[in-house]
């Protein structure tokens, strides 16, 4: 069959052709059902809390992961290590961006 034996709704045989006002109607409810379930799920916002505490960005991101010792990568464990601490020391540097742009980092006392 070619395109030009499809028709107007592009070989969609079971698809009623109405105008799309049902579709319109279907996504209207669908809408309004998903707004719902957001405000469902995150609940009353009175209930949040008005302070914000402020974090402290680690000066060795790998201090934890490197205790539990050497990835288990048999053949592996040198650039597997590697990777990991470039993938460990840029998430601490980008959530202390986030948090800084937030005003959100613990000064330091010295």
């Amino acid at each position: 069959m070619n395109d030009n034996n499809r028709g107007r709704n592009g070989g969609n045989r079971n698809r009623k052709n109405n105008g799309g006002r049902s579709q319109k109607r279907s996504n209207k409810r669908r809408r309004k059902n998903s707004a719902k379930a957001a405000r469902d799920f995150w609940g009353d916002p009175s209930k949040l809390p008005n302070e914000q505490n402020k974090v402290g960005v680690t000066t060795d991101p790998v201090s934890i992961p490197a205790s539990l010792g050497k990835p288990p990568l048999t053949g592996q464990e040198a650039n597997a290590q590697h990777y990991f601490e470039a993938v460990y020391t840029r998430a601490v540097i980008m959530a202390g961006a986030l948090a800084a742009d937030s005003n959100l980092v613990e000064e330091l006392d010295e």
